[in-house]
């Protein structure tokens, strides 16, 4: 017996709710969670909305992205994070999770899906100790 994959049934149930609404949309639903009962996933029911969720950020261009800072971002320097991200992924929309992290000596570190872009202080540092080490 094949294992259902958390992915692939986040798509099917992304894919028969699509364009559904009201009645329409509440049978699809109800089917998708009496199949995960019937299959023993409601244990698995947070990771399936996880994946149900990036599917439908990706399909609607939405990126999301944790930012680390020392201290907390002004409006411009948001905006120029967002539309660096924006440019990028080619997303239609950012959304930022801003986390203060006063161990950060300076600089940012950005989180999206398993990217990171790391322009912190300790990084920079930690790349000139290893050139000067290898060279």
């Amino acid at each position: 017996m094949a294992s259902i994959s958390i992915k692939n049934l986040a798509r099917a149930i992304y894919e028969s709710s699509l364009d559904k609404g009201g009645a329409e949309l509440d049978s699809v639903l109800s089917k998708s969670v009496i199949f995960m009962r019937d299959k023993s996933l409601m244990s698995k029911k947070k990771e399936i909305l996880k994946s149900l969720e990036d599917i439908i950020d990706k399909e609607e261009g939405i990126v999301k992205a944790k930012v680390s800072t020392s201290s907390k971002l002004n409006e411009k320097m948001e905006q120029e994070v967002k539309e660096s991200i924006k440019k990028k992924y080619k997303a239609k929309e950012v959304i930022l999770e801003s986390i203060i992290n006063p161990k950060l000596l300076g600089g940012i570190k950005i989180e999206i899906g398993d990217d990171i872009i790391d322009t912190t202080l300790a990084n920079k540092i930690h790349q000139l100790q290893t050139y000067l080490i290898t060279n």
